[in-house]
């Protein structure tokens, strides 16, 4: 969550992509935009919110690529993919997710999401549990208390305040970032697939709450990167993608 703010990237606009490697799948009835990279094992990555592919994974699409056949996905309302006009619900990111993954013929992935990327891998490997060989995910909570109280007011504030603008892609976010559970502890126990689970020793999410995460799932494995924000991916990409591709089984 609050991956925007964390890294200051413009919100949902469309970094850069390459044209051979950029398309667009019919699902839930609008365009999807994707791009794929590379050979080998499915490894989908999922962006933050109001990110894209680019501002959260231009540092790992090269390296990733020569091991697996990367695919970066852009959520509905984010980056190249248009908005459409229901709200935001983790679920349905999920179920799009599913859905593009089984329109080009994915039958089993490794999911890599950062921020509210993570929340969406973590609700696919318990909703989707044969889609999902292994995940990482990285600055991910699964309900509101995960953030700290002062940033959970400042989004109230902002709907309640001067965000008066409900249909805009940033208003139905924030809106996204205080759903109250999106995922139970008793959800965690039943995700059977490996998860590594990644935070910044100075995450905005609270170091507490990704303990719990991790100790929820049955089959985790725990990295803290030291002198780190929720920027994991950004800048400490040459401690993390290694120890991400020997998880995954790439090296």
């Amino acid at each position: 969550m609050l991956a925007a703010a964390a890294t200051g990237v413009p919100l949902c606009t469309p970094q850069f992509a390459d044209a051979r490697a950029g398309h667009y799948a019919t699902v839930a009835g609008y365009a999807m935009y994707y791009e794929e990279y590379g050979h080998g094992r499915p490894l989908v990555l999922l962006h933050g919110g109001l990110s894209t592919i680019a501002a959260s994974f231009a540092r790992q699409i090269p390296v990733f690529a020569r091991h697996h056949r990367v695919i970066a996905i852009e959520q509905v309302g984010h980056g190249h993919t248009a908005d459409a006009k229901a709200t935001f619900t983790y679920a349905q990111m999920a179920e799009d997710t599913a859905a593009l993954l089984q329109h080009l013929h994915v039958a089993s992935a490794d999911l890599v999401g950062w921020s509210d990327g993570g929340i969406i891998a973590l609700v696919i490997a318990h909703s989707h549990p044969d889609l999902v060989r292994r995940l990482v995910v990285s600055g991910a909570n699964v309900d509101v208390t995960g953030q700290r109280p002062e940033d959970v007011q400042a989004l109230h504030d902002a709907i309640d305040g001067s965000d008066t603008q409900a249909a805009t892609v940033e208003s139905k976010v924030r809106q996204l970032w205080l759903t109250p559970v999106v995922l139970k502890r008793s959800d965690l126990d039943q995700i059977t697939a490996p998860v590594l689970v990644v935070a910044g020793d100075h995450d905005i999410i609270r170091l507490q709450h990704t303990i719990e995460i991790f100790e929820a799932l049955p089959h985790a494995q725990l990295c803290i990167l030291p002198g780190t924000g929720h920027d994991t991916f950004q800048s400490a990409a040459d401690v993390l993608n290694p120890l991400i591709l020997k998880f995954l089984g790439g090296t």
